[in-house]
């Protein structure tokens, strides 16, 4: 809380009137500049007879302990024979000035204070005249008496100087750390915090809600009136007063009228020292009164005549919103020719027939019903001379000839006649609007005599019938008007403009600190128009009839405090008004007595770079202000001059830190209170600086590159060096290798080209180098004994000299050295200065290897030395030697510096930083910058000071005020150009309002939607970065479980007014608060919320394990869930058996909500299993959890099939197959194994072959078809598996297989006979099981061989899922012909040759998980 502290300089002798005059001044900077500007400019007048022994007792004692000695001694000139010589020493607010430094004002403090001299303000000099007094002041008294007047010389100048600096100690500022253990030891008055608006119009619906809360130390209690009366809440049932708060509260739920409640209200805070007042609130119910009944006639009127259909809708609180519909409830089309006036009625500028196809009805909205009211429709009838309405004519371009209907020049129906007026309050829109009649429909055009329309703020509505001005000001007042034309003629409309103001602040007064007895003063300036009146009252009673304080004193918009002590604390109401409305503000004046206290830690540690400047900070807080000074070592005297500078704030800066600045910091702040000290210990480091720089290289495609990067740094400080590549990270891959002082890069290739940066750092400082490598292509082997030579870096030029000597320019030439068998590409030339960075290149050009001589362009005054470097491409040459130096001469400069800032860094300050020009761009000695800055909405005169840095503090700034900010350059030469204008902003404050209306609507069980009203721009006190929610978790609706309340926060970035927050936990009380979040922080937070998530569905169960102690059955075991989000009902297992790609029928299981463990039966050793796991809640399954039974561990892995196959044909059984025989042969023992029947073993061997068919990793090909099971049969587990080993060594099964061979043999046997007969053969009597139904040969009991033959036979296995596997080898014979084509003869037999085509598509599409067939391998032997 920033405010302001003043005093009162008595007794200053006015060398023009010739008597002493009293200022009570209001101590801004400004106004101490205005006084130094005419205290130091005594004019001609003598000392009316005043000597100086009495000139000296009359003078004052300096505030704070200041005192003013006086030294006499003989002198000879004088008549009294005596001469003052020392007039004071004073310490005040940090400045200590020594007699001798008193004298001629020779004081650095001094002076730059009494050279910014301008003039008084037209409110100083009114009190300068209004309060002479004639009361002098010796050394504290206060005996009033008059002062005799004397003939003798104007005091010397340093007189005047030794007043105003007593006279400038008086506006100190006292402010309020934001410290807690200090905010709350303080006394406050109260302070108005949140008040209702003053006009407020409720919902008749709801409770009413008056809000009235205030601040203060101890907390305020309050009281209300209501229409200046007192407002006894107590004997209302209906009305009481929240905790903690004035807000009223008016509850209608047990009846009532709120009509009965309207009135003007204020609220009233009062503590022991003060009571603060609210505005005068106005509160009203909002009404929306229903239509008057009315039978409306139809309106006839001719086509081409005007026509306004008046609404007059009925008055509302607020006023309604108009709109015009047809009773069918359809818009009416508005155009230039028909629109709605701003008072709510229609207006035809000329009725045409296609009016009259539809009604109007207008319709008025009220905002706080959200109801709409629709009057009774107009009917019209528009009398023709064409009847029909042709809807061609419409757009017509002489659509009304056409019709008959007569044109007419324009008038105006609103408003009438040729001129009216309108008033309009500053800072309001003003509304004008002009609507004509005519035929053709006019055209409007607006006009503002002596002057444009200012186009910023004017824009035109309702097809240009309407001109509206946004924020109206006075300028804006004038002559307006329109003009109205059309082809027949034009019209205009003179309307004048009177712009009136409500009041509105120059000067609100603010809060008051002061220490005792000190003096101040309270200024509240307002303007309007009319001017308005100012009415004082202190405690809410007005002034005069307040009990008599002769410690205050009031001159109108001002009053004066003097001598102030603890009594004299009270809080003081501003009030000024005029007819058009009123402005009240509340400001307090506390007197604190606070001895010194540090406000930062004790004995920091500061570090600092050598050679740099630096800041020791020392915040304190006292009241009175206590004077600050700087001791080094704990000895000598006061730190302020030369390399040292303290600034009003009490940080002491050190403009270039040396070895010898090192030390023990000491800053002591004293008043009449104590003292009190703290201390900073500073420690002074070597600068991070890399002397061997990596060069600029030309490498080959392959070769290693080394680039180098040698640092010195403090060895106190850790040292990181790391490497950056076209201005990005460099990432370190297997390539590269990085030690501490280079960069190899082994193979290098084109994608290593590029520049790279060398950054060396510490926590302090950092220095960067940059070398930039360049990578060759591979060249052809040389032809020639020069090109096979070894190649190396060029030899440096040499012999440099510049010649052509010019202002902007010189030419520098060079010998270049040797190639070194590598012809020279560039040369790179280098410069340094000695000004800003000595012995720091810079690389100023580059030319081609074929030159030798080039004219450089030069800045003015800069001390230029050159160095060359030859580049080719194997590397870069070592510098030249430098040349010899040449200086330019100075100009003004030609450029600004840039990245012109304004920002705060504290609530009441703004730092205005840039970026400081170079050598280059100086042009001249002590470059300098003029910082000029003024409050961008006030238009003020500028401020400027002159910096030699780069950054500069403007303080006790508003908070968060933007301001126009220039930055211009100027060196010994003259200023650069005129700068351009940049907005900075002052420093924020801490929000002070939270958002109301926080509502919270749950979406789902793990989300919420809020939705609240933002707060008003003037209490985010900064710019708006968010709105933000905190929540936490406070319990969970199930007994007994834990959890955590750990505070979450969910952002909404901007103005928005709603928000979704998500990832909740289902089932669970939360709580809320909403807080405003600005550049400074967050503000206080909003009403607590609370809202419970409904159930949802539980997390996964935990630690599910699967386990298989034997072949027969599988133990599955699971713990509960971590979350169970709800009331647990259960649990669902689903597992499926799996064989490679086959899968089985999907199982499900429910448990109850108490059972973790389950037991699979299962009934062959060979499937595996895979299971999911899920919890139940009433909502539904939650996340599943999957494991899968353990694989055997003999589990054989699939070998690549065999490259090339010879070719095998399969008869009767449809299986088309080709295998290499003696594979089989080798595999088959280990891999092979039956199919585990679901059939009886009889039928098995029954069957056709492609029952028995076996899969083997050898040669694998099949298709995937989809999951499904054997009816009637319920399958746990797969039928096929590569893992056989353990069946396939029994005796049992080795018999099984060789019957089966025999069989398939025989059978193989049979088909040859019978496909070398051709034609077709019965197939039912060598088959046990007859043919189904399918088959389409079974009427004559033959079988073709064609494209079906893919078709499995009747009885053979079925796969898991109740499929007929379709086998790979559906093709025909035509595929196994050659060239692609089959022949057959008459009798059906087949010709050609076979080929292994189809071996090759078969045995290389071995993917898929079907095994080649033993009967094709027995086809192969065949």
């Amino acid at each position: 809380m920033g405010v302001t502290r003043s005093r009162e300089a008595r007794n200053y002798f006015d060398s023009t009137q010739g008597r002493a005059a009293v200022f009570s001044l209001r101590p801004t900077f400004r106004e101490k500049k205005d006084l130094a500007g005419i205290l130091l400019r005594p004019k001609s007048a003598s000392w009316d007879g005043l000597g100086p022994k009495k000139c000296l007792a009359s003078l004052p004692t300096c505030p704070h302990g200041g005192r003013l000695r006086r030294h006499w001694m003989n002198q000879t000139m004088a008549p009294s024979g005596e001469r003052l010589i020392d007039l004071c020493a004073i310490w005040d607010a940090g400045v200590y000035l020594p007699s001798a430094a008193c004298n001629r004002a020779s004081s650095g403090v001094a002076r730059k204070r009494l050279n910014e001299a301008e003039k008084l303000s037209s409110v100083q000099e009114a009190q300068l005249k209004r309060l002479e007094v004639t009361r002098p002041r010796v050394l504290g008294s206060r005996e009033r008496g008059q002062v005799p007047r004397m003939a003798r010389q104007p005091p010397p100048p340093w007189v005047h100087a030794a007043f105003l600096l007593c006279l400038l100690s008086l506006g100190g500022a006292i402010e309020i750390p934001m410290d807690p253990s200090i905010q709350n030891e303080l006394t406050q008055p109260p302070t108005i915090t949140k008040q209702s608006v003053k006009d407020h119009i409720v919902d008749p619906r709801d409770n009413i809600l008056i809000e009235c809360e205030a601040k203060g130390n101890p907390a305020p209690s309050f009281h209300w009136t209501r229409n200046s009366r007192f407002f006894n809440i107590a004997k209302d049932p209906r009305v009481s007063m929240r905790r903690r708060s004035g807000t009223l509260v008016i509850d209608f739920r047990s009846g009532g009228r709120p009509e009965e409640y309207e009135g003007e209200y204020q609220c009233f805070a009062r503590n022991k020292f003060g009571t603060a007042l609210s505005n005068r609130i106005r509160l009203q119910v909002s009404k929306s009164p229903l239509w008057p009944k009315e039978n409306l006639d139809p309106v006839v009127v001719q086509e081409g005549a005007p026509l306004t259909l008046q609404c007059n809708p009925p008055p509302g609180l607020p006023s309604p919103v108009i709109f015009w519909m047809s009773s069918s409830m359809e818009p009416i089309t508005q155009d230039k020719r028909v629109s709605q006036g701003h008072n709510g009625d229609l207006y035809f500028s000329n009725v045409m027939l296609q009016d009259m196809q539809t009604d109007y009805s207008c319709n008025a909205r009220f905002h706080f019903t959200h109801t709409i009211q629709q009057k009774n429709p107009f009917t019209l009838k528009v009398l023709t001379n064409h009847p029909y309405n042709d809807s061609s004519l419409r757009n017509h371009p002489d659509m009304y000839s056409a019709r008959g209907v007569a044109e007419r020049t324009p008038s105006f129906m609103y408003p009438q006649g040729t001129a009216s007026s309108q008033m309009v309050l500053r800072g309001m829109d003003l509304l004008l609007e002009c609507i004509a009649s005519g035929v053709p429909t006019p055209d409007i055009a607006w006009y503002k005599k002596g002057g444009d329309l200012p186009s910023d703020k004017a824009k035109f509505e309702n097809f240009n019938k309407a001109l509206r001005i946004t924020n109206v000001s006075e300028e804006d007042s004038g002559e307006y008007f329109c003009l109205a034309s059309n082809k027949m003629g034009s019209i205009r409309h003179t309307i004048s403009v009177r712009v009136k103001a409500a009041p509105y602040w120059l000067d609100e007064p603010k809060n008051l600190i002061l220490a005792p007895g000190e003096d101040g003063r309270l200024v509240c300036r307002a303007n309007g128009n009319p001017k308005p009146t100012v009415q004082w009252m202190v405690n809410g009673e007005p002034l005069q009839s307040a009990p008599p304080n002769p410690n205050r004193e009031v001159a109108g918009d001002t009053i004066i405090f003097r001598d102030t002590q603890i009594s004299s604390r009270a809080v003081y109401q501003c009030n000024t008004s005029n007819e058009h409305g009123y402005l009240l503000a509340n400001a307090f004046v506390s007197v604190l007595d606070v001895p010194p206290r540090m406000l930062s830690p004790r004995n920091q540690l500061i570090r600092v770079i050598l050679y740099n400047r630096t800041r020791l900070d020392c915040p304190f807080f006292g009241s009175p202000i206590p004077t600050l000074r700087w001791f080094k070592n704990g000895q000598g005297s006061n730190l302020d001059g030369g390399n040292y500078h303290v600034y009003e704030n009490g940080s002491l800066e050190i403009k270039m830190i040396r070895k010898e600045d090192q030390g023990i910091y000491t800053c002591v702040a004293t008043n009449i209170l104590g003292k009190a000290e703290n201390q900073v210990r500073l420690e002074v480091k070597d600068p991070t600086r890399i002397y061997r720089m990596p060069e600029d290289q030309v490498a080959k495609r392959g070769t290693t590159v080394q680039l180098e990067c040698r640092v010195k740094h403090d060895p106190s400080l850790k040292l990181t060096v790391s490497w950056l590549k076209d201005d990005e990270p460099l990432y370190i891959g297997n390539r590269m290798k990085k030690e501490d002082d280079s960069l190899t890069i082994f193979g290098v290739a084109e994608r290593d080209q590029g520049s790279y940066t060398c950054v060396a750092s510490t926590e302090l400082d950092q220095d960067l180098a940059k070398a930039y490598l360049t990578v060759l292509a591979d060249q052809a082997t040389p032809t020639n004994r020069l090109a096979a030579l070894p190649k190396g870096r060029p030899d440096r030029p040499r012999d440099l000299e510049l010649t052509d000597l010019a202002e902007r320019s010189v030419r520098l030439t060079w010998i270049p050295g040797d190639a070194n068998n590598s012809p020279i590409t560039d040369y790179v030339v280098q410069f340094e200065e000695d000004q800003f960075q000595p012995g720091v290149w810079h690389d100023h050009s580059k030319y081609p290897g074929s030159v030798n001589s080039a004219v450089l362009r030069l800045s003015p005054y800069v001390n230029y030395q050159f160095r060359v470097i030859a580049i080719n491409e194997v590397g870069s040459s070592h510098p030249s030697l430098p040349s010899e130096r040449y200086r330019t001469s100075g100009a003004p400069p030609e450029s600004n510096p840039g990245d012109v800032k304004g920002e705060g860094t504290r609530k009441n300050n703004m730092e205005i930083t840039w970026t400081p020009m170079n050598a280059t761009s100086a042009f001249g000695p002590n470059l300098r910058y003029i910082v000029k800055w003024r409050r961008r909405e006030t238009r003020e005169a500028w401020n400027n000071v002159t910096v030699w840095g780069s950054r500069y503090v403007v303080g006790q700034t508003p908070v968060y005020v933007p301001y126009e900010i220039r930055v211009q350059a100027e060196n010994d030469f003259g200023k650069g150009p005129e700068p351009e204008s940049v907005i900075g902003y002052s420093g924020e404050d801490y929000p002070r309002a939270a958002p109301t209306e926080v509502k919270v609507r749950v979406m789902n069980s793990t989300a919420i939607s809020l939705q609240w009203n933002r707060v008003y721009s003037d209490t985010v006190q900064g710019q708006l970065r968010e709105y933000r929610a905190y929540y936490w978790r406070e319990s969970s609706l199930l007994k007994n479980l834990w959890v955590s309340q750990k505070r979450q926060q969910a952002s909404f970035p901007g103005d928005r007014l709603r928000g979704m927050v998500s990832r909740l936990f289902p089932y669970s009380n939360y709580k809320l608060e909403m807080v405003v979040v600005n550049g400074r922080g967050d503000g206080p937070r909003s009403e607590t919320k609370e809202f419970t998530t409904p159930e949802g569905v539980p997390s996964a169960p935990r630690r599910f394990r699967v386990r298989q102690p034997n072949l027969e059955t599988i133990n599955l075991e699971w713990d509960h869930p971590e979350h169970p989000n709800g009331i647990m009902i259960g649990y669902t297992l689903k597992y499926v058996a799996f064989n490679g790609t086959k899968v089985g029928k999907q199982i499900v299981e429910n448990f109850s909500p108490n059972q973790t463990k389950f037991t699979v039966q299962r009934t062959d050793p060979v499937s595996r299993y895979r299971f999911t796991l899920s919890a139940r809640t009433q909502v539904g399954s939650g996340e599943a959890v999957t494991e899968e039974s353990p694989a055997p561990p003999n589990e054989a892995t699939p070998t690549a099939a065999p490259p090339t196959l010879p070719p095998t044909t399969v008869g009767a059984t449809g299986a088309v197959s080709s295998t290499n025989a003696t594979a089989i042969a080798a595999t088959t023992e280990a891999t092979t194994v039956p199919i585990i029947p679901t059939v009886a073993p009889t039928t098995i061997a029954t069957t056709t072959v492609a029952t028995t068919t076996t899969t083997t990793a050898a040669t694998t090909t099949t298709t995937e078809s989809p999951p499904t099971t054997t009816s009637g049969t319920k399958i746990h587990e797969s039928a096929y598996t590569n893992n056989q080993a353990d069946i396939a060594t029994q005796g049992w099964f080795i018999g099984l297989m060789c019957a089966i061979a025999l069989l398939v043999l025989i059978l193989l046997i049979v088909c040859f006979i019978k496909r070398s007969r051709g034609g077709k053969y019965p197939v039912r009597e060598k088959k046990d099981v007859p043919l189904g139904p399918e088959d389409p040969k079974e009427e004559d009991g033959s079988f073709d061989y064609s494209d079906e033959d893919n078709k499995p036979l009747q009885g053979s296995q079925t796969s898991l899922d109740g499929t007929i596997k379709q086998q790979e080898s559906d093709d025909s014979l035509v595929d196994y012909g050659e060239g692609g084509e089959g022949q057959f003869n008459e009798d059906g037999s087949f010709i050609g040759q076979y080929t292994v085509k189809k071996d090759k598509e078969e045995t290389e599409g071995n993917e898929s998980s079907e095994a080649t067939s033993p009967v094709n391998a027995i086809y192969s032997l065949a």
